[in-house]
């Protein structure tokens, strides 16, 4: 499953950048935490976050003649984790987890400052669990193929970003991000586990060859 997962993100790429306009590469830092309830539905409320990075790359697509509205499309990887413990049974967790995913994203030109351009975004990417571990005191799980947590989840993101073009054929921009996953269990004694994150992140816009395309 993982494999065919991974074989249509490529494809999908691939394909898109026949016809598309530009080219954007990204990475960055995610701040995340987490919403968790164990099988019995007891929640953890003492869970802290913790940061990890994160990598997108994909096209963004201008979809109306004053190119204020942009569409992109692309593939990420991204790692979450959090940490904490329960003092009444004693116990100490760790989260360390890394998703694949596929992100649609549409981006709207707010206003300019000189040659500095802000945009609002928001997203939504269907991920999939490749690498994840729990840690239990001194005991390591493996999360890959748990009935309990569920390998897909849906992320929604909104965020703000400001751009700056460095050639006529690149810009560079900065953003921040911030998501939260669907709810997602398996069974009703499944564990439920929420993600949010904060992510600060750098990029590059770039156009193909036969583009000529204003930032």
């Amino acid at each position: 499953m993982l494999k065919n997962y991974t074989i249509t993100v490529i494809v999908l790429l691939i394909s898109i950048s026949c016809f598309s306009q530009q080219l954007y590469f990204e990475l960055g830092t995610t701040v995340s935490s987490f919403d968790y309830e164990n099988s019995q539905g007891r929640p953890l409320d003492n869970l802290l976050s913790k940061s990890k990075s994160y990598y997108g790359m994909g096209y963004r697509q201008s979809i109306n003649s004053s190119k204020t509205l942009f569409l992109s499309l692309g593939a990420t990887y991204n790692n979450y984790g959090a940490i904490g413990s329960e003092s009444s049974i004693d116990n100490y967790f760790e989260w360390d987890l890394s998703y694949l995913g596929v992100k649609a994203g549409l981006g709207i030109k707010m206003f300019e400052l000189r040659e500095l351009t802000f945009f609002t975004n928001v997203s939504i990417a269907s991920e999939f669990l490749i690498r994840g571990n729990q840690t239990i005191n001194n005991d390591v799980f493996n999360l890959e193929g748990e009935e309990e947590f569920n390998n897909n989840i849906l992320f929604f993101r909104g965020g703000i970003e400001m751009q700056y073009p460095i050639s006529r054929s690149t810009a560079i921009f900065v953003g921040y991000n911030y998501g939260k996953s669907v709810l997602i269990s398996s069974g009703e004694n499944a564990e439920k586990l929420n993600l949010n994150a904060h992510q600060f992140g750098v990029g590059f816009i770039i156009n193909l060859p036969r583009c000529y395309c204003d930032y």
